[in-house]
């Protein structure tokens, strides 16, 4: 039980809640989206029996993870997908994937919908709930991981609409959540089995991987913001 109480848990929990409400902003849109042609009175059921199959197979999916992130080279290749996640976090993006997500107008098919849609989706936060969950201690990644996501999901839900117009207002939000990205990383990589005989396993090239990892997505989505603007 002491293990839960230590700061790295919290602080994991932290990365956890931080990284679903940032990538998964989208889970409101599909789940909106595959419930609108539901009757009233099933809408919740459809959001509620969708959300929970999400969830279960996310789950599935970062233990899974957990375990391939123990082979050999596998963690710098997870830590250099989530720097270009973090990148494309900052750089600006055209909305368009949610085109092609139908409603239906019955409640296991819109729930099947919702589970799908997000199993395709759910890529970027697998990768990146898996990463920060390596720096938690080996002993109690998918607890941590259940967690943070039970935690998430209300905030996702119910205050999606919320945590949208705080990114917009302060776009800062953004910015902190893809130099996070880059963070956990740098750390990851410094932890990679293929890596830590002979990469010193100290404080200061933890810590200073993780801040070359936040500072090269910041500056990676700097540089395609000003392409983005001298494009336009």
């Amino acid at each position: 039980m002491e293990e839960f109480l230590t700061a790295h848990f919290w602080i994991a929990v932290g990365q956890i809640i931080m990284i679903d409400i940032l990538l998964g902003g989208d889970n409101a849109v599909v789940i909106a989206l595959a419930c609108r042609k539901l009757p009233p009175e099933q809408r919740t059921k459809g959001i509620l029996w969708g959300t929970a199959g999400a969830i279960f197979l996310r789950v599935v999916l970062i233990a899974f993870a957990l375990t391939l992130l123990q082979v050999p080279y596998l963690k710098l290749v997870g830590a250099a997908l989530l720097i270009w996640i973090g990148v494309k976090l900052l750089a600006p993006q055209d909305e368009d994937e949610h085109s092609n997500i139908e409603g239906s107008d019955r409640l296991w098919a819109a729930v099947k919908t919702v589970i799908v849609a997000d199993l395709v989706m759910s890529v970027d936060n697998v990768i990146a709930i898996a990463g920060a969950a390596t720096g938690a201690g080996e002993q109690h990644q998918l607890p941590l991981v259940i967690f943070g996501l039970l935690v998430s999901v209300p905030i996702i839900i119910w205050g999606s609409q919320m945590v949208l117009k705080l990114m917009d207002r302060f776009p800062i939000i953004i910015t902190i959540g893809g130099m996070l990205l880059g963070w956990i990383a740098g750390t990851m990589a410094h932890t990679d089995p293929a890596v830590v005989d002979w990469l010193p396993q100290t404080k200061t090239w933890y810590y200073g991987l993780g801040i070359a990892g936040a500072l090269l997505v910041y500056l990676a989505g700097v540089v395609m913001r000003g392409r983005a603007k001298e494009a336009a």
